[in-house]
């Protein structure tokens, strides 16, 4: 044995593990085999804290049905608590896409709880004699439902920051849309002039077409609490006793604060993603309104003297390095950007949802790793719009109250009393 290292045996052969690695030989392979993305699960806090609170439901219910020895229970669960306290995510090393339905990632959870639980019952890692990362940590369950229960658990939660991020952005064009609610302007359609308006109405239809995406996201996420967690491989609930998949249900509720639910047919469950798929139909039209809503912004704010300049964006960095005294509003162009990248994971979630074969969807970590990027790219990028750009919005130079009194539009307003024949005479 090489000095610094100890020596793990899979099916395959015997392999040299860092000493010091809370991971084993299976999470090794699992590297080498997948060098995908360059992006481990430990760059995903919200997965890695929900396997940890999967084996430690695990943990528990074995422990109750007399499954478990107490103290090996008691090591795993204090295990996992440390994770969810956020120690040792450097050790979830796995590539975030990966091959068979999340498989390593399960294996590194395994592993990196076995051997902290090992540290804490006084043994050394790689120890598995004492307590071993799939006949202990791994009792009663598989890859199959622990892995998809640990990326709802994830995902749940990823959004509800989504949520809260939503509501600043709302809070922001709502403050705008009252400071500017005596502001005239005219409006504009392909983009010709149209009815006058005020800016405040402008931005009160910001607010209110993001808190109708926001409720139509709360809604969505509700089908995510149904888990399929204690039947294992495809569903029939083989290797699992009788009881514990009602026990593990029950303590991962406790542990996660959230109402998990076991869904009606545990076979459909483990094979069809479907459940997935109006999330991210709602996250694309989010992505599609707070674009829109940033081309806007940047379109009536365009100028300063040569264009619109009906409100100024705040100005955060030098813009143009080859015109002196320029200043660029670039977060909307940032949030645009970000509106693009979730619409391909829109697509890229529903081909992987619909590829899964037989009793089991092998793409379930694409399937993830694409949903989460889009949760957290537009969570950033609603604080971003909010604290970094609304905030700052101020009424421009340009002449609004000018433009309304000479604008076509006006006429609108006379059109019932005269008739649209009449109205049009009259139109300069």
């Amino acid at each position: 044995m090489t000095p610094g290292h100890r020596t793990e045996r899979d099916p395959l052969r015997d392999r040299e593990v860092p000493a010091d690695a809370y991971w084993g030989i299976r999470t090794l392979r699992a590297c080498e085999n997948f060098p995908t993305t360059g992006t481990p699960i430990s760059a995903y806090p919200h997965l890695v804290d929900a396997l940890a609170a999967v084996k430690e439901a695990a943990a528990r219910a074995n422990e109750e049905l007399g499954l478990l020895a107490p103290e090996k229970a008691q090591a795993i669960v204090a295990a996992c608590r440390e994770i969810r306290n956020g120690h040792l995510h450097g050790q979830f090393v796995v590539d975030v896409i990966q091959g068979r339905a999340g498989t390593s990632a399960n294996t590194n959870a395994n592993e990196v709880i076995a051997n902290r639980a090992l540290e804490i019952l006084g043994h050394a890692k790689g120890d598995y004699e004492s307590l071993h990362p799939t006949e202990d940590v791994n009792l009663s369950h598989s890859a199959a439902d622990a892995y998809p229960t640990a990326i709802k658990v994830a995902t749940i939660n990823a959004v509800s920051e989504l949520l809260a991020a939503m509501s600043v952005l709302c809070e922001a064009f709502t403050a705008k849309a009252e400071e500017f609610r005596d502001v005239p302007k005219t409006g504009r359609t392909q983009p010709q002039d149209a009815e006058p308006t005020t800016l405040g109405q402008e931005f009160s239809a910001y607010a209110v077409m993001l808190e109708e995406n926001r409720s139509l996201l709360a809604e969505a996420v509700s089908p995510v609490h149904e888990i399929n967690l204690g039947y294992t491989d495809i569903g029939t609930g083989l290797k699992a006793p009788t009881r514990y998949a009602e026990a593990a249900r029950r303590h991962l509720a406790d542990i996660t604060r959230l109402p998990a639910l076991t869904t009606g047919n545990l076979v459909a469950a483990t094979q069809d993603c479907a459940v997935f798929g109006r999330l991210p139909g709602v996250l694309k039209r989010i992505a599609v309104t707070l674009s829109e809503s940033c081309g806007d912004l940047c379109l009536i704010s365009s100028g300063p003297r040569a264009e619109l300049n009906e409100f100024n964006l705040p100005a955060i960095q030098a813009g143009s390095s080859i015109m002196p005294g320029e200043v660029d509003e670039v977060t909307p162009d940032v949030v645009g950007q970000v509106g693009f990248e979730v619409i391909g994971n829109d697509a890229t979630i529903a081909m992987a949802a619909e590829a899964g074969q037989l009793q089991l969807d092998v793409f379930e970590p694409v399937i993830f790793h694409s949903l989460s990027e889009t949760i957290t790219r537009h969570r950033a990028a609603c604080l971003m719009l909010a604290e970094r750009c609304a905030a700052g919005i101020s009424v421009g130079t340009g002449a609004m109250g000018a433009a309304v009194e000479h604008s076509i539009g006006l006429v609108t307003a006379v059109n019932p009393h005269t008739g649209s024949t009449a109205a049009t005479d009259i139109a300069p």
